[in-house]
């Protein structure tokens, strides 16, 4: 059986020119039999264009009455695809700008439904044409996604995306609303363990990419908010843990001898305490919808404690007591607290959002 009457391609729409209608023809010569629009709030002044793709056939025009951004327009057209197309294999992410050619489409579509894995579409940032912006953004985002996450993704940036059935549930419960959904989407695929493969598409930029919408400060402070949470929770608890163990040390300094278990036990006691803020500040505003509850607190307590020992072995190696005064023992002890923080900054923020406070969804077939 062909994919064309198989596959349905949501194609999310603000305020849209005349490519939307060339990519709708595109789309429907290749063969594609079903098409959902979102129109995203643009307004009356862009009426006249949804009215035409109304026109079309094989077109479904779903609305906003106001902007709700893309994450909402393609949450809307999953929503309405769950409901109203019960044997269809899978859905097709496009934008409508033109960027995402046919054949392109085609070849993700075709590859999502042979192999039942979230299909993305990758370009090669590497041409010439490629917009700076754009170029740098997804150097940032591979980056990140590959220190946070462990995922090798050469296009984190796509919105060329396949995704089967059985998986769009999961996949729609990401966080966000606008741009940062997208990026979202990609965090819960890696926590939920949802197969995911890549197919390489042409890299077309019209106009230098001058009919995007996105908004380069606030926008991207949206996609890395989870990460920037993150780091600015770390930091804060790590002060916290800092002057907590230079109280706690100071205190015990005071009623028994120095000795490396006097460090150790000031370690110990700032440690419990600023983990403990760590753990509800992550649960709370970074590891979304890993609120707090015994077993995330159960699982973040175990990595807590290999984390400190980590530190301690590192401070057993490290010759303290060859430095004279208190003042340059307590000195190189946050020395080595902070060069481990940062060593196992990555790593931590890996493991506390795929293993810590992952909430396991049901990613089989509904």
């Amino acid at each position: 059986m062909s994919i064309y009457n198989q596959v349905t391609v949501i194609i999310p729409s603000y305020k849209p020119d005349e490519k939307l209608l060339s990519t709708l023809d595109s789309i429907l010569k290749q063969g594609f039999l079903d098409i959902l629009v979102v129109d995203d709030g643009g307004g009356e002044k862009y009426a006249p264009v949804f009215d035409k793709v109304k026109e079309y056939p094989h077109c479904t025009v779903l609305h906003h009455p106001v902007n709700r951004g893309k994450g909402a327009a393609l949450k809307t057209a999953f929503a309405y695809y769950l409901a109203n197309r019960p044997d269809s294999v899978g859905v097709v992410t496009a934008d409508a700008d033109g960027q995402h050619l046919a054949k392109d489409i085609d070849k993700v579509a075709s590859a999502m439904a042979e192999s039942h894995t979230v299909v993305l579409g990758c370009r090669d940032f590497s041409e010439p044409h490629v917009p700076p912006r754009s170029k740098s953004g997804n150097n940032i985002s591979r980056f990140l996604f590959r220190s946070l996450l462990g995922s090798r993704i050469s296009d984190t940036q796509t919105g060329l995306r396949a995704i089967p059935r059985e998986y769009l549930p999961a996949v729609a419960s990401a966080e966000g609303d606008r741009y940062e959904y997208e990026t979202h989407m990609l965090f819960l695929i890696a926590r939920e363990k949802i197969p995911m493969t890549e197919q390489t598409i042409e890299t077309v930029y019209l106009d230098n990419n001058a009919s995007s919408h996105f908004r380069v400060l606030h926008d991207s402070a949206r996609i890395y908010a989870k990460p920037l949470r993150f780091l600015g929770h770390s930091l804060l608890s790590a002060a916290a843990d800092t002057l907590l163990f230079l109280l706690l040390f100071t205190l015990m300094n005071r009623i028994l001898i120095t000795h490396p278990l006097t460090i150790l036990a000031a370690l110990a006691g700032a440690r419990i305490l600023s983990g403990t803020l760590n753990y509800f500040l992550n649960a709370m505003h970074v590891f979304q919808p890993g609120r707090p509850g015994f077993a995330s607190w159960i699982r973040y307590t175990g990595l807590a404690a290999v984390f400190f020992c980590i530190t301690a072995v590192c401070l057993a190696l490290y010759p303290l007591y060859s430095f004279e005064t208190q003042g340059a023992i307590l000195g190189s002890v946050i020395l080595v607290k902070s060069v481990a923080g940062i060593l196992l900054f990555f790593p931590s923020f890996r493991i506390q959002h795929n293993h810590v406070f992952t909430k396991r969804t049901n990613t089989n077939k509904m």
